[in-house]
């Protein structure tokens, strides 16, 4: 398997649940609306064995245009962060 994309997820869920494909797809969307909300809130979303979401700021910073080599700021800004937890590490190596 190169990549796993949202609908072969759905896909492998499903068969391991006996539940229909529309039921998982919509309890797929479910958990990571979920996830999304608590990290727009502020909160950090820790999954035992899997690992951690969290937001992490970055700060103001100067760049430079590729266009027209100038240099320009780049402001502050909120990004979604992922951290695996040990189990999960330790299962890919």
């Amino acid at each position: 398997m190169e990549s796993l994309n949202k609908k072969a997820l759905v896909e492998l869920v499903a068969q391991k649940t006996g539940n229909t494909k529309k039921d998982t797809t919509d309890l797929v969307d479910h958990v990571f609306e979920e996830i999304a909300n608590a990290l727009k809130e502020g909160a950090k979303v820790d999954i035992a064995g899997f690992g951690k979401f969290e937001v992490k700021e970055r700060s103001e910073r100067t760049g430079i245009n590729p266009q027209t080599k100038e240099n320009i700021t780049i402001p502050a800004s909120k990004v979604p962060s992922f951290k695996a937890s040990k189990t999960l590490k330790d299962f890919v190596k």
